[in-house]
């Protein structure tokens, strides 16, 4: 977990610090330090009564992390789908049936969501890390692989 120093006192962590340094009067002159300060998971919030919903979500975020630990992204994932290599990127984008069947979507959602938005580090680069405003380090965020806490779903 990063925190943020301003003056000396700890004034933010997570990242909500990145938009309060970001929010100062001069971001550069503000440090933040990389020091775990607790660690709990974090998830989406959806109202009860929509499991669908509420799988789709879940799914949405597993298919961005494996994509991400197989090298697929935003700007490959045609080639990973037109050449999948194996059978979980097989199913991943749709190239056998099934993957979308169960949530009630078309077979290619994992596809269109990898292709528009990109795998988990796109996402978070260009939302809160390096391509941001914020420069947020990913670090815990990052993919077990990468020193991280994310472990991918399988998908058989």
């Amino acid at each position: 977990m990063t925190v943020l120093l301003v003056g000396g006192l700890i004034v933010g962590w997570g990242p909500n610090l990145a938009v309060t340094r970001q929010s100062a009067e001069n971001p550069d002159d503000h440090v933040m330090m990389d020091i775990a300060l607790a660690l709990e998971p974090e998830s989406a919030a959806m109202r009860q009564g929509d499991d669908n919903w509420v799988d789709i979500a879940n799914w949405m975020f597993a298919v961005t992390w494996i994509a991400e630990s197989k090298g697929i992204s935003s700007t490959n994932v045609d080639e990973h789908k037109a050449n999948p290599g194996d059978s979980t990127v097989e199913k991943l984008l749709g190239v056998t049936p099934g993957i979308g069947e169960r949530l009630g979507l078309s077979d290619d959602w994992a596809y269109n969501v990898i292709k528009q938005i990109g795998n988990s580090a796109e996402i978070f680069s260009r939302n809160i890390g390096e391509e941001s405003v914020y420069k947020l380090g990913r670090g815990l965020n990052s993919l077990w692989s990468e020193g991280g806490v994310i472990v991918p779903m399988v998908l058989d």
